[in-house]
């Protein structure tokens, strides 16, 4: 292996004592040890593993980019603003259903639910908002299903350990939908070298989420039951700049908050992030700055091309050319989040030859700060 590989102690002591967890969830439903816990995740019990999958699959420890890259694409890791990709596009769904609870166009969860209808797979690890905003991962296997996971709450969910505990059941083959971190660890599970690999032969489709920041939950609920019924919240939103707030929808109106307070509640392993668009899935899907009711679709993969246009044919998604604009403006912001990342990795590293978790990452170094 290219890549120490340690045990469950060290990645308590490396990134979760460290503040660097991600609660991507990649680490839990392997085993009895770790558990995810109210916006936390908890190691339980003591275990002597040298060497451990949730140590490897976890975003945070050493993650070979050109690694990852050979294996989904059979290409170098460009290090680019928006990752190895075949073309950008706008779409949104044509289902008035989806368009209901959906984000913006409704891409993502029309996708998934003609997947789950085409059979092309048994089921869909999603993110479901559960009491008191609290998510988790769910597996859909039905449209009904789907879109009880529709929509985003931006509060960080261990959506991962469903995958883990899913891969163990009936369905042969598995969608996920995740953001950066999420399709990260999903990566690095392909790429496994221990001998159990997770079963990861059954996981047939990756979308990615755009995502600049998660929140952590148990200071996000506090600040929001402060002054909202947190139980009456339905869709929440962070329009692109330069609206800076957070839309909350409630039954009697759509509230905003200012994001300057909320920020302060961001997880600190998110400053180190350097993906925008979840670079390492088949598909990437986000906003359109300035354009509503639609989403930005990255197509990555053939897989992720032919799902896109088998929803074409069958009418479920419209699709237009992105405005040269609005694509410059995605590129500079994700290029932004790259290079931010960068200068607060070479801070906590001090050395501009020490890129932190980032390794097999020369494609990057254009990037660094000066």
């Amino acid at each position: 292996m290219s890549t120490e590989v340690k045990g469950p102690q060290d990645l308590e002591k490396e990134v979760i004592q460290a503040g660097l967890c991600t609660l991507c969830g990649a680490c839990v439903g392997l085993c009895p040890y770790f558990r995810a816990h109210r916006g936390r995740i908890v190691l339980m019990d003591n275990c002597n593993l040298s060497q451990g999958r949730c140590y490897f699959f976890c975003p945070r420890t050493a993650s070979d980019l050109e690694a990852l890259n050979q294996d989904l694409f059979g290409a170098p890791y460009p290090g680019d603003s928006l990752g190895t990709r075949r073309q950008v596009v706008m779409a949104k769904s044509l289902d008035k259903s989806v368009l209901a609870k959906g984000q913006y166009g409704g891409v993502t969860s029309t996708l998934i639910a003609l997947a789950l209808k085409k059979k092309m797979i048994d089921g869909a690890v999603l993110t479901k908002r559960g009491k008191e905003l609290l998510s988790a991962g769910a597996l859909a296997q039905d449209k009904r299903q789907v879109l009880a996971c529709a929509g985003s709450n931006y509060i960080a969910s261990p959506t991962l350990e469903a995958f883990n505990k899913g891969v163990q059941g009936s369905p042969k083959r598995m969608a996920v939908v995740g953001i950066p971190c999420q399709v990260l660890a999903m990566g690095k599970m392909r790429i496994n070298p221990l001998e159990n690999k997770n079963n990861i032969e059954k996981l047939h489709l990756v979308i990615g989420l755009f995502c600049t920041w998660a929140l952590a939950y148990p200071e996000m609920l506090q600040f929001l039951k402060k002054d909202y019924p947190v139980e009456k919240i339905g869709k929440m939103d962070i329009p692109p700049p330069p609206a800076n707030v957070l839309q909350l929808h409630l039954p009697g109106g759509m509230k905003s908050i200012s994001l300057d307070p909320v920020r302060k509640f961001v997880r600190p392993t998110c400053s180190v992030c350097l993906d925008m668009t979840a670079e390492f899935s088949d598909l990437s899907v986000g906003a359109v700055e300035g354009i509503a009711g639609w989403n930005t679709v990255i197509i990555r993969t053939a897989k992720g091309q032919e799902l896109l246009e088998e929803a074409k044919r069958a009418k479920m998604i419209e699709v237009s050319d992105v405005p040269r604009a609005n694509l410059r403006h995605l590129q500079e912001a994700a290029l932004l989040k790259k290079k931010r990342a960068l200068e607060n990795i070479v801070q906590r590293t001090g050395s501009k030859e020490d890129l932190f978790y980032l390794k097999g990452a020369d494609a990057l170094r254009p990037l660094l700060p000066a």
